[in-house]
Protein backbone atom coordinates (compact mmCIF):
# COMPACT_ATOMS: atom_id res chain seq x y z
CA UNK A 1 0.00 0.00 0.00
CA UNK A 2 3.01 2.30 0.48
CA UNK A 3 3.36 2.73 -3.30
CA UNK A 4 -0.20 4.09 -3.43
CA UNK A 5 0.52 6.64 -0.70
CA UNK A 6 4.09 7.92 -1.03
CA UNK A 7 5.38 9.95 1.91
CA UNK A 8 4.23 13.55 2.18
CA UNK A 9 5.07 15.69 5.19
CA UNK A 10 1.90 17.63 5.92
CA UNK A 11 -0.79 15.06 5.23
CA UNK A 12 -3.31 12.73 6.84
CA UNK A 13 -5.06 9.59 5.66
CA UNK A 14 -8.73 8.79 6.01
CA UNK A 15 -10.63 5.58 5.39
CA UNK A 16 -14.21 6.15 4.30
CA UNK A 17 -17.04 3.70 3.68
CA UNK A 18 -20.28 4.27 1.82
CA UNK A 19 -22.82 2.54 -0.36
CA UNK A 20 -21.58 2.11 -3.91
CA UNK A 21 -24.39 4.25 -5.34
CA UNK A 22 -23.54 7.11 -2.93
CA UNK A 23 -19.88 7.31 -3.95
CA UNK A 24 -18.87 10.50 -5.75
CA UNK A 25 -15.26 11.65 -6.10
CA UNK A 26 -16.42 15.20 -6.73
CA UNK A 27 -18.55 15.25 -3.55
CA UNK A 28 -15.62 13.90 -1.54
CA UNK A 29 -13.43 16.58 -3.06
CA UNK A 30 -15.92 19.29 -2.08
CA UNK A 31 -16.11 17.90 1.45
CA UNK A 32 -12.32 17.93 1.79
CA UNK A 33 -12.03 21.42 0.30
CA UNK A 34 -14.68 22.71 2.74
CA UNK A 35 -12.12 21.92 5.47
CA UNK A 36 -9.39 23.90 3.64
CA UNK A 37 -7.54 20.81 2.40
CA UNK A 38 -6.98 19.04 -0.91
CA UNK A 39 -7.07 15.39 -1.96
CA UNK A 40 -3.57 14.14 -2.72
CA UNK A 41 -4.55 10.50 -3.34
CA UNK A 42 -7.91 8.78 -3.71
CA UNK A 43 -8.13 5.00 -4.03
CA UNK A 44 -11.05 2.62 -3.92
CA UNK A 45 -9.87 -0.55 -2.19
CA UNK A 46 -11.03 -4.14 -2.58
CA UNK A 47 -12.26 -4.17 1.03
CA UNK A 48 -16.04 -4.57 1.14
CA UNK A 49 -17.34 -3.20 4.47
CA UNK A 50 -20.91 -4.46 3.90
CA UNK A 51 -23.02 -5.76 1.04
CA UNK A 52 -23.14 -3.07 -1.64
CA UNK A 53 -20.55 -0.94 0.12
CA UNK A 54 -17.11 0.31 -0.88
CA UNK A 55 -14.05 1.50 1.02
CA UNK A 56 -12.21 4.63 -0.08
CA UNK A 57 -8.73 5.60 1.10
CA UNK A 58 -7.90 9.31 0.96
CA UNK A 59 -4.69 11.16 1.61
CA UNK A 60 -5.29 14.83 2.20
CA UNK A 61 -3.05 17.89 2.36
CA UNK A 62 -3.83 18.66 5.98
CA UNK A 63 -2.13 17.37 9.09
CA UNK A 64 -5.38 17.68 11.06
CA UNK A 65 -7.42 14.80 9.69
CA UNK A 66 -10.19 15.12 12.25
CA UNK A 67 -11.40 18.46 10.82
CA UNK A 68 -11.64 16.93 7.35
CA UNK A 69 -13.35 13.84 8.76
CA UNK A 70 -16.10 15.99 10.29
CA UNK A 71 -16.63 17.72 6.94
CA UNK A 72 -16.76 14.40 5.05
CA UNK A 73 -19.31 13.06 7.52
CA UNK A 74 -21.50 16.14 6.99
CA UNK A 75 -21.65 15.07 3.33
CA UNK A 76 -23.09 11.70 4.40
CA UNK A 77 -19.99 9.50 4.32
CA UNK A 78 -18.74 7.37 7.22
CA UNK A 79 -15.11 7.81 8.30
CA UNK A 80 -13.78 4.61 9.86
CA UNK A 81 -10.14 5.55 10.39
CA UNK A 82 -7.99 8.67 10.54
CA UNK A 83 -4.22 8.57 10.61
CA UNK A 84 -1.95 11.56 10.66
CA UNK A 85 0.28 13.68 12.84
CA UNK A 86 -2.37 14.76 15.36
CA UNK A 87 -3.83 11.31 15.73
CA UNK A 88 -0.39 9.78 16.28
CA UNK A 89 0.39 12.44 18.91
CA UNK A 90 -2.91 11.67 20.67
CA UNK A 91 -2.12 7.94 20.72
CA UNK A 92 1.38 8.67 22.04
CA UNK A 93 -0.07 10.85 24.82
CA UNK A 94 -2.55 8.14 25.79
CA UNK A 95 0.18 5.48 25.91
CA UNK A 96 2.45 7.75 27.96
CA UNK A 97 -0.38 8.42 30.43
CA UNK A 98 -0.94 4.66 30.74
CA UNK A 99 2.77 4.09 31.40
CA UNK A 100 2.87 6.86 34.00
CA UNK A 101 -0.18 5.44 35.76
CA UNK A 102 1.45 2.01 35.79
CA UNK A 103 4.72 3.39 37.19
CA UNK A 104 2.89 5.19 39.98
CA UNK A 105 1.30 1.92 41.19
Amino acid sequence: MRHLFPDAGESSRLTIVCRREDYSASRLSHAVEDADAHILNLNITDEVPFEGGITVELRISHRHGSAVARSVERYGYTVTRISGHDEMMQLTRERLDELMAHLNV
